[in-house]
């Protein structure tokens, strides 16, 4: 009998998916070493070999429903650009978005752990993917954004490289609410703003900043009774970079985005809003390993 904790054991000591452990236990009987013979030589057990291996590259996704009231972002993370290419790799990525779209995990651990098809879980699906395409991957995070009464849009840069989903609220629907969608998108992806307006700037960041603007002005030698004002006056335009519906928008700098939100309501007679946004960089904040190409293939085929 193929117990769940032998499955587990299996699965803990090979990296494998849970249903191949127990179809690997079943095929030998409850083998524990044989099952992991089994495993490594349909290439199972290998991607556990490959996940302490930094995965800096691969894609970013959107998905929008056909009524665009649902929308969602993920990333999915490789080793190399080469990889990150594969239509395998890129189909299981669209299939990831489409999947974030409806989910209700509160995050990346619960998601992976949730049904990919009738027998995998998306990490299962995900661990045979490695064992075939030779690289570690990882599922690293995932948005969703939902609206009743406005739209769902996306944007993707670069080939997967950025992608940003935008929730804007109206009353009213059509070509116009869709086309101020499209733009706040690619606001997002080209000026890369940190909040949607001045309420949601938390206060660390905004005393982190008016301590450096504080700094600066006494370094410029200007006295104490005016370096509040220019402190003030520094936020001012600080908020004007990270503040969406304070940047000037790319498409006229003459108009914030507050200013060309107001245009578009006036023209179809109903307040149009930016409700939120997000916005992913493939590989952000992941520390690379750098490496000398030719020393690493000159290490596998064991030159000196």
């Amino acid at each position: 009998m193929i117990t769940a904790q032998s499955v587990k054991e299996l699965r803990e000591r090979t990296g494998a998916g849970m249903m191949d452990c127990k179809k690997a236990l079943t095929e030998c009987n409850g083998d524990m070493d044989k099952a992991v013979e089994i495993l490594r030589e349909k290439g199972l057990a290998a991607a556990a070999k490959k996940a302490g291996r930094v995965a800096a590259e691969g894609i970013v996704k959107t998905y929008i429903s056909a009524d665009k009231k649902k929308g969602a972002i993920v990333e999915l993370n490789c080793e190399t650009d080469f990889v990150a290419a594969n239509d395998e790799f890129i189909a299981f990525a669209d299939r990831l978005a489409e999947m974030a779209s409806t989910t209700t995990a509160a995050d990346v651990e619960a998601f992976v752990n949730e049904k990919f098809n009738d027998e995998q879980t998306i990490q299962e699906a995900l661990t045979a993917l490695i064992a075939k395409l030779g690289e570690n991957m990882t599922v690293r995070r995932f948005k969703n954004l939902s609206v009743e009464n406005g739209v769902v849009a996306s944007y993707i840069h670069g080939g997967g490289r950025i992608g940003v989903l935008v929730e804007v609220g109206s009353e009213v629907q059509g070509n116009v609410v869709e086309e101020v969608a499209k733009d706040i998108c690619m606001q997002v992806a080209a000026a890369n703003p940190a909040f949607l307006n001045k309420d949601q700037v938390d206060n660390e960041s905004l005393e982190k900043e008016k301590e450096i603007y504080r700094v600066q002005a006494l370094n410029e030698g200007k006295p104490e009774n005016i370096v509040e004002k220019m402190v003030m006056g520094r936020i001012q335009k600080y908020y004007k970079e990270v503040c969406l519906l304070d940047q000037a928008w790319v498409k006229d700098g003459d108009k914030t985005i507050t200013k060309y939100l107001q245009e578009k309501s006036k023209e179809v007679g109903s307040q149009i809003t930016v409700n939120s946004f997000v916005r992913f960089e493939r590989g952000e904040g992941i520390e690379k390993k750098e490496e000398n190409f030719a020393e690493e293939v000159a290490r596998q085929i064991g030159a000196k």
